[in-house]
């Protein structure tokens, strides 16, 4: 398989699954928090921001997806969204304690860091060697 068909595959499942995850806590997040019980902020829109946010990454991860070479700019940006995620809940997770529902997510997000990183590498190297 191409490396650009793997980045592709990557940035298409990051696409999907941040476009999801944006999605459900647009939507549905009083169902979210009751689910994990967690208290929810004094309004939603402290959620559903964030939640539009996610989905603009998705569309850009979508872009990615589409085309690797000509997008690989953006990558950094999609790797600067993880790390501040995972600093936050990392930080709170090791410090003083957060809600369960936040830790999978770190970890996850953890696992895309590395992940595009290492698709940020390797693309950049064929681009430069092109």
């Amino acid at each position: 398989m191409k490396k650009k068909q793997v980045a592709s595959i990557l940035f298409s499942l990051a696409a999907v699954y941040d476009g999801f995850l944006g999605l459900a806590f647009l939507l549905v997040p009083s169902m979210i928090f009751q689910r994990f019980d967690v208290t929810p902020p004094n309004h939603f829109g402290y959620v559903q921001f964030p939640a539009l946010l996610l989905m603009i990454f998705a569309w850009m991860f979508a872009s990615v997806a589409y085309a690797p070479d000509k997008n690989i700019n953006l990558i950094p940006y999609g790797i600067a969204l993880k790390v501040a995620y995972c600093s936050i809940v990392f930080y709170y997770w090791f410090t003083v304690e957060i809600p369960y529902v936040w830790k999978p997510f770190a970890i996850m997000d953890f696992g895309w860091i590395i992940l595009f990183a290492i698709a940020y590498a390797v693309l950049k190297k064929s681009t430069n060697s092109a």
